[in-house]
């Protein structure tokens, strides 16, 4: 696709434009299995500039594609015409902080800790909060509507978005939303881009609503020599009323990959599961973490331990912290790859699908693991296979799909907080069948050229593995 680079050179000068094939390469990943190159990439640093972009692709029919880090594990930010990608990490200001009102407004580049250093002083944090937060940007975290491992007590990006500025796909600036807690005034159109993957406008400026930093934090683990008593208390906790800030599972997989990869010394055992209670007084903290406690020992769990010291809890937290790098070394020749990875079941189902994914794995000849942010109904499983062999993306491909089955059966979605892109559209698809054409017609009215990341979402290919080239394999 022909891009017109002296036009674009116009715009935003020929520091901020990327057409090297080499720095294209770069720019054609994300942190999924997907590769496709762009024919350039565009670095604005203003909303003008953005609008005068879009207008241009809009006009010559050219898709372009906003990227904030490229940690998106599903595809995003890949191009699958070619076209524009839109960096747009120079978008990096934080522009407003409002103690008083628990608000800030940052461009969409600003990075997520970045963030939260900035509102430390002010005794304030923005609590999403995903793995990824070190270089994942609010613009991405929002299209995506990313989460993490507090998000069963402070909900996921989208419960933390008042408003923002989005670049329409005709180059119009709109404003959404409002500056306060509650609105009641019409159609809530700055939560309809929240998971929209940049396929209805590009967001350039967020409003966001902050939190108090939490003066105690204790956090607990425990070991279970079952899977699915590990399940089973989690699925307790919940019900109890019980107020974790964090719930998070490791399976013996991860457990294997951190201790074989970091020397972690975690227990040999089937689960681990890690609770964690924030607040300002002492004693209901407390309250918190001994009635977690006691729910752990009625279904079996031991070796429990719990504290308040920031050195012992992170020492504690290390082996789910380090552990997606660690899967990549879990055994020689597997690769661990982003494929069936952040579904959400119900509860009362957490203990059933941490079984089912050993369960599928076993059955395809595969690896996955289960994990992740239980607390919110999040479980997480990477595919760790010989991704140099044909017949290893065929079982991982019928183990996606059973798994992704199962979820559906008992009421679960495709995602809970890393987007559909494209390895999830197929599931998705399914999933929401009787909305898609609905969809299609918000796509249509809002971006009517469909210059805006084509092919991702309900416009994906139905076939993840042929959608692109895979990064892993040389076929």
């Amino acid at each position: 696709m022909k891009v017109d680079l002296d036009k674009l050179t116009k715009i935003v000068g020929p520091e901020n434009i990327i057409s090297d094939v080499a720095d294209l390469y770069i720019y054609g990943t994300d942190a999924s299995v997907h590769e496709s190159l762009a024919s350039a990439v565009i670095a604005p640093k203003t909303i003008e500039q953005i609008q005068a972009i879009v207008r241009y692709a809009n006009a010559e029919l050219i898709p372009i594609i906003a990227r904030g880090a490229g940690s998106g594990m599903s595809g995003q930010a890949v191009p699958i015409d070619g076209g524009i990608i839109l960096d747009l990490k120079a978008m990096n200001r934080i522009l407003e902080i409002r103690p008083a009102d628990m608000l800030c407004r940052v461009e969409s580049g600003v990075v997520d800790d970045d963030l939260n250093r900035a509102l430390q002083p002010y005794g304030l944090f923005y609590p999403p909060a995903p793995a990824s937060s070190r270089v994942a940007t609010i613009g991405g975290e929002i299209a995506n509507n990313a989460s993490g491992i507090r998000s069963v007590k402070y909900g996921a990006t989208r419960d933390s978005v008042l408003g923002m500025k989005v670049v329409l796909a005709n180059g119009d600036l709109v404003t959404l939303g409002s500056n306060t807690r509650v609105e009641a005034s019409g159609y809530q159109l700055d939560r309809l881009m929240v998971g929209s993957e940049g396929t209805l406008g590009i967001i350039v400026e967020a409003t966001m609503l902050l939190r108090p930093i939490p003066k105690l934090r204790c956090l607990g683990r425990v070991s279970f020599n079952k899977l699915h008593e590990a399940g089973e208390t989690i699925t307790e906790i919940i019900s109890s009323g019980r107020q974790p800030s964090m719930i998070e599972l490791m399976d013996n997989i991860a457990i294997t990959a951190v201790n074989t990869t970091l020397d972690m010394g975690l227990p040999d055992v089937e689960a681990i599961i890690m609770f964690e209670a924030d607040g300002e007084v002492k004693e209901a903290v407390d309250y918190e973490i001994e009635q977690m406690k006691k729910i752990c020992e009625k279904h079996n769990g031991f070796d429990i331990q719990a504290s308040y010291d920031a050195k012992t809890r992170t020492k504690l937290f290390a082996g789910r912290k380090k552990l997606f790098a660690a899967l990549s070394r879990y055994k020689e020749g597997l690769a661990c790859t982003s494929l069936a990875d952040d579904m959400a079941v119900p509860y009362s189902k957490m203990a059933n699908l941490a079984e089912k994914i050993h369960e599928i794995a076993d059955r395809n000849n595969v690896v996955m693991t289960a994990y992740g942010h239980c607390g919110s109904g999040c479980m997480h499983t990477k595919i760790l296979m010989d991704p140099t062999k044909k017949k290893s993306w065929e079982d991982a491909k019928h183990a996606v799909a059973e798994v992704y089955d199962y979820v559906r059966s008992v009421g679960g979605t495709t995602s809970a907080e890393h987007g559909i892109g494209l390895s999830k559209a197929p599931s998705w698809k399914k999933e929401k069948n009787d909305s898609i054409e609905m969809v299609k017609a918000i796509k249509k009215a809002l971006d009517p050229n469909n210059i805006l990341n084509p092919h991702k979402v309900q416009d994906a290919p139905n076939d993840w593995v042929t959608a692109t080239k895979l990064r892993y394999t040389a076929r």
